[in-house]
C-alpha cells in the first residue's frame, strides 16, 4: 500500500465548504467596490487578506524543508483556516498549502480566478537568481552540490514564480513572491497599476539586493510597500541566514512601523506618496504557544 498520509491532507479535515455555498448564493460584491481590506502578517512571506465581504485569502504559507536538514523555522506554520490558499512558487518557504484548512487551493495559478468581491490573477515569470548582493551565491551552491543550473529559461520547476495580483475593495495588491526584479516589458504591462505591493526584503539581501528592490518600487510607484521574507525572532531560526529589514528601512523617509500583525487599507485613505508599512516582529498567531505545542496539529 502507498503512503496514504503523503501530499495534501484536506481529506482528513472535518471541516467543509458550506460557508462558500452560502456565500455563492448571495452573489454580493465586486472587486472594484470600494471597501476596507485587512492585511495580516504570518511571518516569512505569508499574508492573509480579508476582503470587505469577509473572504479570506492566504498567500505563501510556509514550512520547513522536507529533508529537515536545515530548518528555517521552529516548526511548520500553524494550521490556519482560510477560504482560499495561494502559493507563488514551489519552495518550502512559500508552498505549504497543506498547512491551510482551505476551501480553495491555487498552487502557482496562471490566469484568473474570481469569486464575489475578489479577483486573483497569476502572471507567470521567473524566480530571482541574481545573487550578486546576497551573503552567499546560492546559484553556485545549487550548481556545485546539486548539479542544477537555476538560470532561466530552462530552470527546474522550483525556480519558476507566479506574480499574484489580488483585486478587492477597489484596491490592486501585488504579492511579488520571489520574482526576479527585471521581468520582460510585457510582464510589467500585465501587472498594470498597483496600490499595494508585498516585496521580499531583508538585510542579507537573500532574494534581491536593495537596488533591485528599489527598482521595482520605482517601476510600480505603489502607494504602499510591505516588506516580507525577513527574520522574525519568534518564528525564524538563525540558520535561515535571513536578517531583519532594518538597514533597508533606514534608507526610506516614509515608514510606518505597524503596532500589530493586522493593518487595514482603503482606496480612500491611501497615502499620497509611496510609504513603507512594516509589520516588524508582529505575526497573526501566538508564536509562544505555537513553539511549545507538539509538532503535528
Amino acid at each position: 500500500m502507498g503512503k496514504i498520509y503523503s501530499g495534501l491532507t484536506s481529506w482528513l479535515r472535518n471541516s467543509n465548504h458550506n460557508s462558500m455555498m452560502l456565500k455563492q448564493q448571495t452573489r454580493i460584491g465586486r472587486p472594484e467596490d470600494v471597501g476596507t481590506v485587512t492585511v495580516s502578517y504570518f511571518g516569512s512571506s505569508a499574508f492573509r487578506l480579508t476582503t470587505p465581504q469577509g473572504l479570506t485569502v492566504m498567500v505563501d504559507p510556509w514550512r520547513n524543508h522536507p529533508s529537515r536538514t536545515w530548518d528555517w523555522y521552529f516548526k511548520d506554520m500553524p494550521l490556519t483556516s482560510v477560504d482560499i490558499g495561494v502559493s507563488t512558487h514551489a519552495h518550502f518557504d512559500h508552498d505549504a498549502l497543506d498547512r491551510l484548512d482551505a476551501n480553495v487551493l491555487l498552487d502557482r495559478p496562471i490566469g484568473r480566478y474570481s469569486f464575489l468581491d475578489l479577483s486573483i490573477e497569476g502572471i507567470a515569470d521567473k524566480h530571482a537568481t541574481d545573487a550578486s548582493a546576497a551573503l552567499y551565491d546560492f546559484k553556485l551552491i545549487h550548481k556545485r552540490f546539486n548539479g542544477v543550473n537555476i538560470e532561466p529559461p530552462d530552470n527546474p520547476r522550483s525556480w519558476d514564480n507566479v506574480l499574484v495580483v489580488i483585486e478587492t475593495g477597489g484596491l490592486r495588491l501585488l504579492h511579488w513572491g520571489d520574482n526576479r526584479h527585471d521581468p520582460p516589458d510585457y510582464i510589467w504591462e500585465m501587472i498594470g497599476d498597483i496600490d499595494i505591493v508585498l516585496l521580499p526584503v531583508d538585510d542579507s539581501q537573500h532574494v534581491m539586493g536593495f537596488e533591485m528592490i528599489d527598482s521595482i518600487i520605482d517601476q510600480l510607484k505603489p502607494k504602499v510597500v510591505i516588506p516580507h521574507h525577513y527574520y522574525v525572532m519568534d518564528v525564524t531560526q538563525r540558520q535561515s541566514t535571513l536578517l531583519p529589514a532594518t538597514k533597508w528601512l533606514q534608507t526610506k523617509s516614509r515608514v510606518v512601523h505597524l503596532s500589530s500583525a493586522d493593518a487595514q487599507f482603503s482606496k480612500l485613505s491611501l497615502p499620497d506618496e509611496t510609504t513603507i508599512h512594516h509589520f516588524g516582529e508582529h505575526v497573526a498567531f501566538d508564536a509562544e504557544e505555537w513553539r511549545s505545542r507538539p509538532e503535528e496539529d
